[in-house]
């Protein structure tokens, strides 16, 4: 039995206890081709978004601090929408050694996502294709640590694999067949270095393609969100991972999982990358807001610090550690800053009383700062899926 769409076929097959069904995706590009007049308003809304949000991250005065956030802002939402839980604060404390409150597994696993992102990128930058080489490499990473170690971590899927349901026969979603996967990856890797489709509408196909195919035993979703970062920065659309589009695909979680399988069992190709490029036009200006207001809070409190006198000097370094770090204690800030801990205790008077920190743990000792504002816009949109 064989069922047929224009995004790929089904074909049962015979399993040791039960017969099941298998989606073999078709070559890309799409056949008939999308229908760009359709998706035409769409991709010259979200090209310009884009256009406009790669512009404002070279032109405000300190780039690196928001490929630093938005990197990690990336990392936690595609991570949660697997069902990680954790926060940007906890990440933070983690990266920095310090014990989050959550399972460090999780935070441990948003982690290597970021650490994937950055090889990704770097390796482009040195010249290296996009390829399945090159996701493999990253698959390594992701799932490096923790729950990902048993999963096969950089290798190939050597057993059937399916999504929803205990086995092949009830699943949701069953992806191709090991002995499939050679001639599907193949294909997949030729239409991302031969491909003359708009760049966005390339990236589109390209997630779509990856999730059907599911070539590795786990960490298939966020390294498909991945490629998607890697296809906008390798053709220049982005210079730095500035778009955080799992925001959008977090909030619209059902609609994403129902258009992937609709594409699979219709074909609709332009249903999705409607939704897709919605997404791109949504996330790009969600960006340029936050990095408009972050850059806004840093000059309101800077000129804050400048009236302080001869404690500015101390706060102006505390208020650049915060940037990178929001959340702190005293040792922290005074091992970091090579001051000593009253000095770090001074300063952190200083900008509680100008209300830039907040203190969080009601606690006598080992009291817990935050640079509130700052956070608090970082962290919107990362609240973990119920």
């Amino acid at each position: 039995m064989k069922t047929s769409s224009r995004a790929g076929d089904y074909v049962v097959k015979k399993g040791p206890q039960e017969a099941f069904r298998v989606f073999i995706p078709a070559k890309l590009p799409p056949q008939p081709p999308i229908d760009l007049e359709r998706v035409y308003p769409l991709l010259e809304k979200a090209s310009l978004a884009l256009a406009q949000l790669k512009e404002i991250t070279q032109w405000i005065p300190n780039p690196s601090l928001f490929v630093y956030m938005y990197v990690r802002k990336e990392a936690l939402l595609s991570s949660q929408i697997e069902g990680t839980q954790g926060s940007l604060s906890e990440l933070l404390l983690f990266e920095q050694d310090q014990k989050p409150s959550v399972s460090t597994e999780d935070i441990e696993e948003v982690s290597h996502y970021v650490k994937a992102m950055q090889h990704g990128l770097q390796r482009l930058r040195a010249g290296f294709p996009l390829s399945m080489r090159l996701f493999k490499e990253m698959h390594a990473i992701l799932l490096s640590g923790g729950r990902g170690k048993a999963q096969l971590p950089g290798e190939i899927r050597r057993s059937q694999n399916w999504i929803g349901g205990t086995r092949p026969g009830n699943a949701f979603f069953v992806p191709p067949s090991v002995d499939l996967l050679p001639d599907c990856l193949s294909d997949f890797e030729s239409f991302l270095n031969n491909s003359n489709s708009p760049v966005l509408i390339k990236a589109g196909l390209a997630h779509v393609q990856f999730e059907s195919i599911h070539p590795f035993l786990d960490g298939n979703g966020r390294l498909g969100r991945l490629i998607i970062i890697l296809l906008l920065c390798d053709s220049h659309m982005l210079e730095e991972p500035v778009l955080y589009l799992s925001l959008y695909l977090k909030q619209n979680r059902s609609t994403y999982y129902a258009l992937l399988q609709e594409v699979r069992d219709q074909g609709a190709w332009e249903t999705w990358l409607e939704f897709f490029l919605e997404g791109i036009y949504v996330s790009s200006q969600q960006a340029i807001k936050t990095a408009q207001a972050i850059n806004a809070l840093f000059v309101s409190d800077l000129e804050k610090i400048a009236g302080l006198g001869r404690a500015r000097k101390t706060c102006e370094k505390l208020l650049n550690f915060l940037k990178h770090l929001p959340q702190v204690s005293v040792p922290t800030l005074a091992q970091s800053l090579g001051i000593t801990q009253p000095s770090a205790r001074n300063a952190v008077k200083a900008l509680m009383q100008l209300g830039i920190l907040v203190e969080v743990s009601g606690k006598r000792r080992d009291k817990v700062y935050v640079y509130r504002n700052y956070l608090t816009m970082l962290e919107e949109g990362n609240e973990a899926l119920e």
